[in-house]
């Protein structure tokens, strides 16, 4: 029979036939289309014609679809329902792929064409996208080490493989240990815990089989516990669990892992030429230099810092007055946060979630880019990788645009956090090609499934990544979308975040999942005027991992990663209660690939961005200004990596922004 991962797509969209597809399709379909894109690259690399950018930038950018057809589907349910079968793949392809790469970027007679085009640039005649393009394929080669020659260049492969192997391993002792653990409950343990948590406990216990209810290590789950739950032994024994996870010791330990990382990251800067792996990493990004991002994170964390210790004192004396005599410590601050935020705002987490239902925060993410670009979206009956997972066609004045899937539930088979990918990303050559893209969360289920306001937005920042690739416009699918610097990428996503907290939003969609009433004004208004609660906290977690991601990768790669962790805290004089938001074993942005490493700071750099660009709306008087709107389509979610981010913004803008707006949208302005 032919493998449906091999033919030709005739479902809806030429969306993938999850229907069709088992397990044992996918290493025959991916050992045929890796021979099958080799070939591609090899007869680029060997056509006697005169080298052009059509026999060879747009023959590079055409080769390979079916091999990136058979991987967007893989590596969508490997990282959202993995299993055994799965995750045996992932190891067994991540060296092939990579060696893949090394021959690709390690083809001297590639290499030799498209640096002679690069040469002959001024002659080609070359669209403003063209040109990008090959300026970003000639640096890519250029920075993957195709100059190379000799030991230098077979040494790369290695560390190319090598990498490749750590951080798909790093990935699945982190999955292994959130999905090993969890803490039953007796019915005694469920006092204090309000109905949202008690119930979505019991349906993590039916999932781990159980007729007892359980806590998971689903952040989704584990946070509100450590919140609401007045057991403090159980509380300090849940979060152990979880800052654990990846240093238990055993197979599953990530700590030789991340070290053998950093020192391979350092070793590989250094055969192109760079001091640090940091020099290397940030010299594409819009920071460009570790001492900018340096500068940035310190103008943060100093107000931060001052603000968490102001806050620590208030909470540790609301602990002694509940007669517990000890140092406050990382389990009993959101216990405590939560206590204080009902007595300083009125406002109850346990009283708030019914009116933040999922389903209608998904109506609010959508009816927002209606509002802002005119999409509309229809619910699609199709098959689907998982039974959480839902679909829709989005359209514009009656025309296509994309498909986007959302898979919103957190079950073991899932890795943490929460993700934007495209399936398929938006392009017009080879052909014209609409995007795939899926949103993957990991909310507590419940019925209904409530979010609390954190998950909320976090529902938004991801919409804001699948707006980035549905609503782009480019020519070449390799510079579409978020392929963007990764310190700009987070712009479109936070930016959306903004629109939750637009009052009419709250106001329409935030209605009371048994009563159907919309969210009282009192407390609409308590929402907003607590956006800022607990923000010296929320920014030293963020913003110590930052620091740390730096440390690791501007000088020599540490020996012991643990040990240059905590020496950067002291340093910095971390505050007793508060934790890295990722520490080293389980910081999978910056260990399982290298897509954030020395790039966490992203985040923050982006919020300088995100802060100032909303700020152009409210200038407007209108959240939904539609020629704001079309500036911020047309200059930024449209455009992909078509140019350069801080062009891109200063069209939008007209001018780039200072920390100010962001240290006022955090409330930590002096």
């Amino acid at each position: 029979m032919t493998n449906p991962l091999l033919s030709e797509w005739t479902t809806p969209f030429e969306m993938a036939p999850f229907d069709k597809i088992s397990d044992e399709d996918f290493e025959p379909a991916f050992e045929t289309a890796l021979k099958e894109a080799r070939s591609d690259i090899q007869a680029i690399a060997d056509d006697p014609a005169e080298t052009t950018f059509a026999n060879t930038i747009e023959a590079l950018e055409a080769a390979g679809k079916i091999l990136d057809q058979v991987l967007s589907v893989f590596y969508s349910v490997a990282g959202a329902d993995s299993n055994d079968t799965r995750q045996a793949l992932q190891r067994a392809f991540s060296p092939k792929l990579a060696a893949y790469s090394s021959e690709i970027y390690g083809n001297k007679a590639l290499f030799a064409r498209i640096e002679a085009l690069w040469e002959s640039r001024g002659n080609l005649n070359l669209t403003k996208e063209q040109y990008r393009v090959l300026m970003l394929t000639h640096r890519g080669f250029r920075r993957a080490g195709a100059g190379l020659t000799g030991k230098a260049d077979a040494r790369m492969r290695e560390i190319r493989k090598r990498l490749a192997e750590l951080g798909t391993a790093f990935t699945q002792n982190l999955l292994a240990d959130e999905a090993g653990w969890h803490m039953e409950l007796t019915e005694d343990d469920l006092e204090g815990l309000p109905g949202f948590v008690v119930s979505a406990a019991r349906l993590a216990g039916e999932e781990k089989g159980t007729d007892a209810p359980v806590i998971t290590l689903s952040r989704s789950l584990i946070v509100p516990f450590l919140q609401f739950s007045p057991r403090r032994d159980l509380r300090e024994k849940a979060f152990a669990a979880w800052i654990a996870r990846g240093a238990n010791g055993g197979e599953t330990d990530n700590r030789e892992i991340a070290a053998e990382i950093l020192a391979l990251r350092e070793e590989r800067a250094k055969l192109l030429g760079y001091e640090s792996f940091a020099d290397f990493k940030l010299e594409t990004e819009m920071a460009k230099t570790p001492e900018a991002v340096l500068s940035l994170l310190m103008d943060v964390w100093r107000p931060a810092k001052a603000r968490a210790n102001a806050d620590a004192e208030v909470l540790t004396q609301m602990m002694q007055a509940d007669g517990v005599n000890a140092p406050l410590e990382p389990w009993d601050w959101r216990y405590y946060a939560e206590k204080r935020r009902k007595l300083e705002h009125d406002l109850d987490e346990a009283a708030l979630k019914p009116y933040l239902q999922l389903d209608r925060m998904i109506e609010a993410s959508f009816s927002c880019a209606n509002r802002l670009f005119g999409l509309e979206f229809k619910p699609m009956d199709v098959p689907l990788y998982h039974s959480d997972c839902r679909a829709w066609e989005v359209t514009r004045d009656g025309a296509h645009v994309a498909v986007f899937i959302g898979d919103y539930f957190a079950r073991a088979s899932k890795r943490s956090g929460a993700w934007c990918s495209a399936m398929r990303g938006q392009a017009k050559f080879p052909k014209i090609q609409g995007p795939v893209v899926i949103n993957v969360c990991n909310f507590a289920k419940g019925d209904p499934a409530l979010l609390s306001y954190d998950d909320a937005r976090t529902l938004f920042h991801e919409f804001g990544h699948a707006l980035h690739q549905m609503l782009s416009n480019v020519t070449y699918e390799s510079i579409s979308g978020t392929s963007v610097a990764r310190d700009f990428v987070e712009l479109p996503s936070q930016l959306y975040e903004h629109w939750l907290e637009v009052p009419e939003v709250l106001a329409e969609f935030a209605t009371h999942a048994e009563t159907g009433e919309p969210m009282p004004t009192d407390m609409l208004d308590k929402v907003l005027g607590a956006a800022t609660f607990d923000m010296g906290f929320q920014t030293v977690e963020y913003v110590a991992s930052a620091l740390v991601d730096l440390a690791f990768h501007e000088g020599e790669a540490p020996v012991d990663p643990m040990a240059r962790q905590a020496e950067v805290l002291a340093k910095l004089g971390m505050p007793h209660a508060i934790t890295m938001r990722h520490a080293t074993p389980h910081f999978a942005h910056v260990f399982s690939g290298d897509g954030y490493s020395s790039g966490y700071y992203s985040y923050m750099w982006s919020e300088v961005m995100d802060a100032d660009a909303f700020a152009a709306f409210e200038e407007a008087g209108d959240a939904f200004d539609a020629d704001k709107a079309k500036a911020l389509e047309t200059h930024i979610l449209s455009t992909g990596g078509s140019r350069e981010a801080e062009e891109l913004y200063l069209a939008f803008r007209g001018r780039m922004p200072g920390v100010e707006a962001l240290l006022k949208g955090r409330g930590l302005a002096a």
